[in-house]
């Protein structure tokens, strides 16, 4: 079973006052759209396919990945969604998905997420008992979940009306979300 990471890197990052991507992981240095790249790939998704939009330009090299630019960014997470799901290529089975914004995912979570998934699969890691990233979708449920992906959304409304499989993620990871920078 071929499980792949999709990356999504693509928003402005209003609150934050740039786009994430581009922005350095506190007390780290590298960026962040980097950082999440090699969480993915140390997770051990093969393809990755990472979506970015705003700032796509000044985006650095972004070595063995599939690099897709979401020209619809503006119209928020779900368009992202879309865009990388269709850039998956046939022989994936299930995807993790990860926000770029959550640098204290670990590869380890990924791996654990990410483990035996195959197309029927839905898992979502938790931290407290609470879902978070990161997500992984198998290939039966990507229509369901593009077509419920609008906005900001991504596929939060599709996975609410699904039996998902959770997998405690605390003892690994953060999963807790950058919103605005770091002093």
């Amino acid at each position: 079973m071929a499980v792949g990471g999709l990356l999504l890197a693509a928003g402005a990052g209003r609150r934050y006052g740039m786009p994430k991507a581009l922005a350095t992981v506190p007390g780290d240095g590298e960026m962040m759209v980097q950082h999440a790249l090699r969480t993915l790939r140390d997770g051990d998704c093969d393809p990755i396919v990472v979506v970015l939009g705003a700032g796509a330009g000044r985006a650095p090299a972004l070595p063995g990945a599939f690099v897709v630019v979401n020209k619809d960014w503006r119209t928020g997470m779900g368009s992202s969604l879309r865009a990388g799901l269709a850039a998956l290529p046939p022989q994936v089975d299930a995807v993790v998905v990860l926000l770029v914004d959550t640098p204290g995912i670990t590869a380890e979570a990924v791996r654990r997420v990410g483990a035996g998934a195959g197309p029927a699969t839905l898992r979502v890691a938790t931290y407290g008992g609470d879902g978070g990233h990161p997500v992984l979708l198998g290939r039966d449920h990507w229509a369901g979940a593009a077509a419920l992906a609008v906005g900001d959304v991504g596929a939060r409304p599709y996975l609410a009306k699904r039996d998902v499989e959770t997998v405690p993620c605390d003892d690994v990871s953060d999963g807790a979300d950058l919103d605005v920078p770091h002093a």
